[in-house]
């Protein structure tokens, strides 16, 4: 759909659009733009779709086309063009993406039902049920209707949508990437706005279902918008590169080639430079001056997964790694199933160059994310495999029925989508969590159940207060209440989260389900004795990592008296509060017992 964008026909030959033309001066730019040197406006998108899917049937293209150019005609863009041009070049977008029909259909119309006067079931009964669904799915909510919560209602309904069919999100994607591209003709506070609303929502979006070939040109267009300066430096160094750049990666790329062979490894090589964006990220990030644009180059193996190690040591042995480097996406594949060997090497000249090494099909689907199913339809991974690509959407549709406010989905899709996220290690699996999460959100994406009654959580062996954060690689063992000691009366315990938890967890998940609980029991606070209970519990499952336990309290008490507190129960209260970790009195606790000993 539209955001009152304006640009040429973004289907090649068009003049681009500079901000602040007169409306006159748009109108006649359009005429001079569009049609194309192709008397049919459809013929380009025909033969993008035919050529990775040769046996599609274009009529079905054309009868579209025309239902919608006939919808819109009389609308046009901020720019001044014909509104037709805006669906057709998001059907292009998907052609090129090698959708399948019912997807380039569903693109040509998706504006129709909330723009023209064509309905829902006209258009369900001129094209089937399957593109009325992907049309609603991107169709916007009303705002005279729905007011300020009619933007998280419209993302709510998407997402509700592409639970049942990705396609959605592929659609709007593209219709957002050509409203990128046509941005220039609104004001610096309009571009800022919609370039905002883009980075934090859709383009994690893309990240997410794996389309890196959206995502890169979505990643520059908001560069653009949003630090037009920092955009321009990088864009005049990749521009002014040296001479020598281009035949220094030729070097490279003819060194690595003869290395393969020699160790008959099958592979492409080829030379891999950065998007815009992703220069002034790893510039930002690293503190640089001047743009830091490494050289690099991708390996594309023609085996199976084992080749890529194989290449790997072809790699490291030709030219010495750089250590810290070496990162490892085949046997931890990232969130959206991303897959490939990562390294960094001392190449020609001692310069550091990196390297990208993966499989054919894992280089489609890094390219492509989901899709790579309908651009290589014979070639892609069994359905299990791409259900696995979609448990990320899974988990926000269970959560998303607990967001009753819309605003609050939509912040806690925010920062469920947000980039920084690490893997642990639980129950055998790793699991992915926002950065800066701690044991209780960790909990809570095992189950409800074992977040609720979360009581104690021991990271890398050692026992660890349940507001820590969590590392990258951390191995994560969780204890609820029925893991506690065997004196521990669960019954008599108070059942359910704390509320200062709140004041700690990050994921949207763990947020919710604390709410919720809160939301639906309305008993008075946790009591002292129960304190005392679920304290002495604590250290029961502190005593275990030690292969230690209590025959009695006399212990305790003897150790509680050491401490200066007045009896045992208050320090039992000041282990459950965290006044005192567990872990030292234990440890204090089993050198009062040896040394009586």
């Amino acid at each position: 759909m539209d955001v009152d964008a304006g640009h040429g026909a973004a289907l090649g030959g068009a003049l681009p659009t500079q901000p602040g033309e007169l409306p006159l001066t748009r109108r006649l730019r359009s005429l001079l733009t569009w049609p194309t040197s192709d008397a049919d406006p459809v013929n380009a998108l025909v033969r993008a779709h035919r050529s990775i899917h040769a046996s599609a049937d274009s009529s079905v293209l054309r009868r579209a086309y025309t239902i919608a150019e006939n919808m819109h005609r009389g609308q046009f863009r901020k720019s001044g063009e014909p509104y037709i041009t805006h669906p057709l070049a998001v059907a292009q977008i998907c052609a090129d993406l090698g959708m399948d029909t019912i997807t380039l259909v569903a693109a040509l119309l998706h504006d129709t039902v909330e723009d023209t006067r064509y309905t829902l079931q006209a258009l369900a009964e001129d094209f089937g049920r399957e593109v009325a669904h992907l049309v609603d799915g991107v169709t916007k909510f009303d705002k005279a209707f729905y007011g300020k919560a009619a933007e998280a209602e419209t993302v709510r309904k998407m997402i509700i949508a592409a639970g049942k069919d990705v396609r959605v999100l592929i659609i709007k994607l593209a219709d957002r990437l050509h409203n990128m591209r046509t941005l220039g003709v609104r004001s610096a506070a309009s571009r800022e706005r919609i370039a905002r609303k883009t980075q934090e929502v859709l383009i994690p979006l893309c990240d997410r279902l794996g389309i890196q070939t959206l995502k890169r040109e979505l990643d520059d267009v908001v560069l653009l918008h949003l630090e037009p300066d920092e955009h321009a430096r990088i864009a005049r160094h990749v521009h002014d590169r040296p001479a020598g750049w281009d035949a220094y990666l030729e070097d490279v790329v003819a060194k690595t080639r003869v290395a393969l062979r020699r160790s008959r490894v099958d592979a492409e090589v080829a030379p891999r430079p950065r998007h815009l964006y992703s220069i002034w990220k790893d510039t930002v990030a690293g503190g640089h001056g001047a743009p830091f644009d490494l050289p690099r180059i991708s390996i594309v193996v023609a085996g199976p997964a084992t080749d890529c190690y194989a290449a790997l040591g072809a790699v490291h042995g030709l030219w010495r790694p750089v250590p810290g480097r070496f990162k490892d996406f085949i046997a931890s594949p990232k969130n959206n199933l991303y897959r490939s060997l990562h390294t960094s090497v001392r190449g020609p000249q001692d310069r550091t160059v990196e390297v990208l090494i993966r499989t054919e099909e894992m280089h489609r689907a890094a390219e492509y994310g989901v899709a790579a199913h309908y651009r290589f339809p014979r070639t892609t991974s069994r359905a299990a495999d791409r259900a696995d690509e979609l448990a990320w959407l899974r988990r926000v549709l269970d959560w998303e029925q607990e967001a009753v406010d819309p605003a609050q989905f939509l912040e806690s899709l925010r920062c469920d989508l947000a980039e920084a996220q690490i893997q642990v290690v639980a129950d055998g699996r790793q699991v992915v969590l926002p950065a800066g999460a701690t044991p209780v959100d960790l909990a809570y994406e095992l189950s409800t159940e074992r977040g609720d009654h979360c009581l104690a959580a021991r990271v890398n062996g050692r026992l660890a207060p349940l507001s820590s954060e969590l590392a990258e690689g951390d191995v994560v063992e969780i204890f609820t209440e029925s893991d506690a000691e065997s004196g521990f009366e669960a019954d008599a315990a108070p059942r359910g989260p704390r509320r200062e938890w709140l004041g700690f967890v990050k994921s949207p998940q763990a947020q919710m389900q604390i709410n919720r609980w809160f939301a639906e029991h309305t008993e008075p606070g946790i009591s002292i004795a129960d304190k005392v209970r679920l304290g002495r519990a604590t250290i029961g499952l502190a005593l275990r990592t030690h292969n230690r336990g209590l025959a009695s309290d006399l212990p305790l008490l003897r150790l509680s008296e050491e401490l200066g507190y007045p009896d045992l129960e208050t320090l039992l209260v000041a282990v459950f509060d965290r006044a005192v970790e567990p872990d030292a009195v234990v440890r204090q606790l089993i050198d009062l017992v040896d040394h009586r000993q």
